[in-house]
């Protein structure tokens, strides 16, 4: 199961603050109203709790709040004149995310100032409700999660930056961008038989910015799951990109297989590479449409996305990577012809691994999916060797979201993938564009096209005047194969040499 986060946005140790631990029916004991704070509180915290069996963190809801259906949840809303340092001066403000829904883990709030930290407590009045009535005389039953806002788009107004929502999942935003592909902490065994374990946020402590000027903030969490504990730090710098950086220390219970690191959970429906037997006035619908990858060998490789009719999963071997994530490079209205969706303007996710992370393969999961309300993407960097119990593992690395990320060298990008029958049986024809050309031409580059099954035939490639790119063309003659690893480049001068193209094509 995948959470979909479409439902709403578019719509302790020692002394220190730490969130109490509850069974799923007691009542969440008092945190000090002020206790203190520094870097290693929260791993302290998280190391303290592997060496107990986990406890299910729960908040004891009343039947009006634990019942809330989409269109009851979507009515309550955060008062923005309630917000955290609506007063300050500062260029960040903080609000809380109610319990109910989907959402009905207790996740502790901590403002951190001057080496101390104090709890946010939850008020009714700090909410307005437009459907269900207030919840009367409930206590402090604590927060879904937060969002920041910043003035990100101009400076008279401030705009959702980042929310973080249910177990480990967040988004954030650049400049002129809209909600679509999430994070999360960490995944474990995404698509496994055995089942996926979901890793939850279950406090945070939000830094208060040090004054108006702070072009950044930080944000600590507590991650909890059956197999582990981890201490999360980020530092939030909002623009054009966003970037965020992250360092987490977790704490295995037990040996941990299929973790996956800095995972993406994305959506794609159908475009016009990929289009099945979708009936839609939409020339596409997606987050994104491709995986982006930067190899240890310094190699870059795109994967075009597919709505595959029964799940795959697909690992791209490699040694300490240099970067990937889930793409949106489809990024004009007509691409889409959406006027509430606005997919153009969905950002891209760029994981940059700010330490050597040894081996492993960086692993896509496409699920098959019939609605766009449904994220069925999922990329993230599964280490060969796991987890082991009892062994702590540091991870830093780079969170980008951002339309394209820039990387050294001037390839060539493929932007869109198209296919079709080429009038014969068994035959497909692939369409795929690059991007505009840096130079002008002296003479066309040479194509390589790739298959594992069937037959290659007719590659072509010509200039694109409606585009300044190139466009290579070409069929495969699949046969009896009914799955086919395909690849491409394009080999030129230096300015004309793309990046390759990979694609599973099913039949």
């Amino acid at each position: 199961m995948i959470l979909r986060r479409r439902h709403l946005a578019l719509l302790g140790v020692g002394a220190v603050a730490a969130p109490a631990q509850r069974g799923s029916s007691s009542a969440s004991p008092a945190a000090p109203e002020r206790s203190a704070f520094d870097p290693q509180t929260v791993t302290a915290i998280a190391r303290d709790r592997a060496t107990r069996p986990h406890r299910a963190q729960r908040a004891d809801l009343p039947r009006s709040i634990a019942d809330l259906d989409y269109d009851a949840y979507r009515g309550i809303r955060f008062r923005p004149d309630q917000a955290l340092w609506t007063d300050s001066g500062l260029g960040f403000r903080i609000q809380p995310h109610h319990l109910g829904f989907l959402f009905k883990d207790r996740v502790d709030l901590f403002e951190v100032a001057d080496g101390a930290a104090t709890p946010m407590r939850y008020q009714a009045s700090q909410f307005t409700f437009d459907g269900p009535a207030p919840p009367a005389d409930v206590g402090d039953i604590g927060f879904a999660g937060f969002r920041i806002t910043h003035p990100l788009n101009r400076p008279d107004h401030f705009d959702e930056l980042c929310s973080f929502l249910g177990a480990s999942y967040f988004r954030a935003l650049g400049r002129g961008h809209v909600y679509g592909i999430s994070a999360r902490g960490l995944a474990i065994r995404t698509a496994h038989p055995q089942g996926e374990e979901f890793p939850a946020f279950t406090a945070f402590w939000i830094e208060r910015p040090t004054d108006a000027a702070a072009r950044s903030m930080t944000v600590h969490a507590l991650l909890e799951s059956r197999s582990l504990t981890g201490a999360y730090r980020f530092v939030i710098a909002p623009g054009d990109p966003t970037v965020m950086d992250v360092e987490a220390e977790l704490f295995p219970r037990t040996a941990v297989e299929g973790v996956g690191i800095a995972p993406g959970t994305s959506m794609f429906l159908f475009n016009p590479g990929h289009r099945g037997d979708i009936s839609d006035f939409r020339p596409a619908v997606h987050d994104s449409d491709g995986l982006l990858m930067r190899t240890g060998g310094d190699r870059q490789i795109w994967r075009a996305l597919a709505n595959p009719r029964r799940l795959q999963v697909s690992g791209f071997q490699d040694n300490a990577p240099r970067g990937f994530g889930l793409m949106q490079r489809s990024r004009a209205f007509t691409d889409f012809q959406d006027l509430e969706a606005h997919y153009q303007r969905r950002p891209g996710l760029w994981v940059e691994p700010l330490e050597d992370w040894g081996a492993g393969e960086v692993q896509l999961v496409e699920i098959p999916t019939r609605s766009e309300i449904h994220d069925n993407i999922v990329a993230a960097w599964v280490p060969r060797d796991g987890l082991k119990a009892g062994e702590p593992r540091k991870i830093r690395y780079r969170l980008h979201w951002v339309s394209e990320p820039q990387l050294p060298g001037e390839l060539l990008r493929f932007a869109a993938t198209r296919s079709g029958s080429a009038g014969r049986d068994g035959v497909i024809r692939f369409v795929l564009d690059t991007t505009k050309l840096a130079t002008r031409l002296d003479g066309l580059p040479q194509a390589r096209v790739d298959a594992s099954a069937g037959r290659i035939a007719n590659p072509v490639v010509q200039e694109n005047p409606e585009t300044g790119g190139l466009r290579l063309s070409f069929e495969l003659e699949a046969g009896s194969a009914r799955l086919a690893e395909l690849s491409a480049t394009l080999a030129g001068p230096d300015a004309h040499t793309s990046e390759t193209w990979t694609h599973r094509w099913t039949g």
